[in-house]
């Protein structure tokens, strides 16, 4: 049967009582210069020749402003912002968020200070912490019916537009398997932590010393990682609040909570065939990103947000890239061994504050401007490159990950599930998690530091 894509609604208690700004798909600040000069940039173009979207003329010369904080499309919103404006003589001023800010700060320091944007791009956590006090509702938007599955309520009303898809897993380079093994490489005949286990011990005596690379950093660590022994609990985001509420509560032992002892199980696979395990803590991630282009690794842990480093080190969106599960057990059955994680990680909150009824108005028509013009369709997969949420956007991503996961999610082996976690949490578990990357803590001290991590919650 397939699971049915849905963010849960989340309770308000909940949400007052987090300050929820997870790190989510992108990492913070550009991993080169967008604007550098000696850079090729491929245009995909894109045909404006047919455009029945009806503007509200009355709208013309309104300037509004959108905080992005997804970095790696700032070039990509700007000519989308551009392309709108001719069409509707609004004007969008794309303001980035400044490299390593965190975008929850960012948007509460333009609140203090009487200024917030007109809109604003942040992790779906950010927006149920600031919802119902900030934002304007959107329930009653012609797009909501078109996000079917996307779409995220506060106590039963929508305040945030979707703006992508995004998913994580263990990233593998079709070719260089290929090459390693000589023969093809089938990507859905690994269905089991064994599975990849063998695989990885046929690449060390093909060859290939150390087939993983993997990330240091910890906002990998900390939420790309460590969040599945939370979202894998029963693959819903509704589930993970649950696992949270009883590691809060007391009411179930982490040293014996199978998701955990599962994790650790692949976290230790990841540890013993990484690239960097002389040094884990001295793996830089462009570098990473290198090893896994020119064959030195087969496998890199991360999401879709990875391609632009992967493009940068010379791979072509011919190249065959895709995602394996985050694989957990032996068992075929379970869903966590045949499907990878994917969710509405970004949310565009409008200001319902200070923005007047104009300005309302014209962000509320660009995104409509998004989802049902032709011009706004092509320009959300083609030029940002992105995996729309919207099931009326007839176009398919390029690169190859937002291809395989625009796959997976299509054919139902994708799983939607978002932990709701303090702003702190990749941070202070992610350095436990670099502890316990370089052997500096085992097990029993790892378990330790998040039980106490949530001990101190309230």
């Amino acid at each position: 049967m397939r699971k049915k894509l849905v963010t849960k609604a989340v309770p308000p208690v909940l949400a007052a009582v987090l300050l929820t700004t997870m790190l989510t798909g992108c990492r913070f600040g550009f991993a080169s210069d967008p604007d550098d000069p000696n850079e090729e940039e491929k245009e995909v173009p894109i045909d404006t020749s047919v455009d029945t979207f009806e503007y509200d003329s009355s709208l013309s010369g309104t300037n509004i402003t959108l905080l992005n904080s997804k970095a790696e499309i700032q070039v990509a919103l700007e000519k989308m912002g551009a392309e709108y404006e001719k069409k509707s003589g609004v004007h969008v001023e794309v303001m980035p968020v400044t490299d390593g800010d965190s975008p929850y700060t960012k948007v509460v320091s333009l609140y203090n200070s009487g200024t917030p944007p007109t809109a604003s791009i942040l992790d779906t956590t950010d927006v149920i912490a600031l919802a119902e006090e900030k934002a304007a509702d959107l329930t009653e938007e012609p797009w909501v019916e078109e996000a079917e599955g996307y779409i995220t309520e506060v106590n039963g009303k929508v305040y945030s537009f979707p703006l992508c898809i995004e998913g994580r897993g263990i990233i593998y380079n079709k070719a260089v398997i290929e090459e390693m093994l000589g023969e093809s490489f089938d990507a859905d005949s690994v269905t089991t932590q064994a599975d990849f286990l063998k695989l990885l011990d046929r690449l060390v005596d093909a060859g290939m010393e150390k087939p993983v690379s993997m990330a240091k950093e910890d906002w990998s660590l900390g939420a790309h990682q460590l969040q599945y022994i939370y979202e894998t609990y029963e693959g819903t985001s509704e589930g993970a609040q649950e696992v949270i509420e009883k590691i809060k509560a007391g009411k179930l032992d982490l040293a014996s909570y199978d998701r955990l002892l599962e994790f650790l199980d692949t976290f230790d696979i990841l540890k013993k065939y990484n690239v960097a395990k002389g040094d884990p803590l001295g793996a830089d991630y462009d570098e990473m990103a290198i090893d896994l282009a020119d064959g030195k690794t087969a496998f890199w842990f991360n999401g879709n947000w990875a391609w632009p480093n992967i493009s940068e080190a010379g791979a072509e969106e011919e190249d065959e890239y895709g995602f394996l599960p985050y694989f957990l057990n032996d068992d075929e059955d379970d869903f966590v061994n045949q499907q990878i994680q994917a969710s509405p990680s970004k949310q565009v909150m409008l200001d319902g504050q200070i923005a007047t009824e104009k300005e309302q108005k014209a962000a509320k028509e660009f995104l409509n401007w998004i989802v049902f013009s032709e011009i706004g369709q092509q320009m959300l997969v083609k030029t940002c490159n992105i995996i729309p949420p919207f099931q009326n956007n007839p176009y398919e991503p390029s690169d190859p990950l937002s291809a395989d996961i625009y796959q997976k999610v299509h054919e139902g082996k994708a799983f939607n599930a978002s932990a709701i976690v303090p702003n702190d949490h990749w941070a202070v578990l992610g350095a436990a998690m670099q502890k316990y990357l370089v052997d500096r803590s085992d097990r029993e001290e790892l378990t330790e530091s998040i039980q106490e991590y949530w001990d101190e919650q309230e």
